[in-house]
């Protein structure tokens, strides 16, 4: 996983819980002392360890644990990668462009990187349709990087999630 958001996730946990609580978390998920570097790629196991390790601390289940945290790291994000943003984008195109934007240069700028492939597709003037396929079956974060997209841009969204056994999902969005 980037290490991008290791990085944030840290942030993440310290503005929510303090510094000692990133501690103890590392300490639970068997990563005492562990520094990350955003531009880094770190094993998947890592981040599941850690979002494991904070939910039994913070007795907050993993899923609410990372869509607050992939709406917490949007501003992170939009920083970050604001010279491939189209400043006439909203919600809706931010969306639909971000695969073929950012993904693509995460992709070539790190490798090792691998962030879930991103397949929405319009499906009327304010409606998408995501579907959601990644091994890393972390949904959850992807549903709450749309809602921060959409406060970034003074919007809201409604989600409406079905979940595979495959650890895949369809979602539909409607902006408002």
């Amino acid at each position: 996983m980037h290490g991008i958001i290791h990085v944030e996730l840290k942030k993440f946990v310290e503005t929510k819980h303090g510094t000692d609580a990133w501690k103890a978390v590392l300490k639970n998920a068997g990563l005492s002392n562990k520094i990350f570097l955003a531009n880094a790629v770190y094993p998947d196991q890592e981040i599941v360890a850690i979002v494991t390790a904070a939910s039994k601390l913070t007795n907050t289940p993993a899923e609410h644990i990372l869509e607050n945290f992939g709406e917490f790291i949007v501003p992170a994000l939009m920083s970050t990668y604001k010279v491939l943003i189209n400043p006439k984008w909203k919600t809706m195109e931010m969306l639909l462009n971000t695969e073929t934007t950012i993904h693509t240069v995460v992709r070539l700028k790190n490798p090792g990187a691998e962030p879930p492939r991103l397949q929405f597709k319009q499906t009327g003037p304010n409606t998408l349709k995501f579907n959601y396929d990644s091994p890393r079956q972390m949904s959850a974060v992807a549903k709450g990087i749309m809602k921060g997209v959409a406060k970034h841009y003074g919007e809201t969204l409604e989600i409406n999630e079905r979940k595979y056994a495959s650890g895949s999902s369809e979602m539909m969005i409607t902006i408002t």
